[in-house]
């Protein structure tokens, strides 16, 4: 068995694909009618068809999971969030770890956390 996709609700499924082209350069794979995948197996869901189907709210910025992208240059990724999203809820900007890896963590448009680092180098694969 393997991971297939990840699947976060969006309010606005054409903003959120342009937010995630835009910043990652995710393109659309299938585009069935509020339900979404985009490359990398990221799945965007209409807001409204996930409450429905689990029968809860959806809660913005919960803060239990995130999506994690590794970016070598991430400074001019910095950058490049600064300049096309120049209003994104930051939960910290671009730091260093004491392990040395560099991060960034903010909401995309609709409350999901996202981590951008640098690679880390791994004693082993998984």
């Amino acid at each position: 068995m393997r991971l297939k996709n990840i699947l976060i609700a969006v309010d606005d499924i054409e903003r959120s694909k342009q937010f995630y082209h835009d910043l990652f350069g995710l393109d659309t794979v299938l585009d069935n009618d509020g339900n979404m995948i985009l490359t990398e197996g990221l799945v965007l869901q209409d807001k409204k068809i996930w409450e429905k189907f689990l029968e809860k709210d959806i809660i913005p910025e919960s803060n239990t999971c995130e999506l994690y992208f590794e970016e070598p240059d991430i400074e001019t990724f910095a950058q490049k969030l600064e300049k096309m999203y120049p209003s994104i809820k930051y939960v910290n900007r671009l730091m260093t770890h004491c392990w040395g890896q560099k991060v960034i963590r903010f909401y995309d448009p609709d409350g999901n956390l996202i981590e951008v680092g640098t690679p880390m180098e791994r004693a082993e694969k998984f």
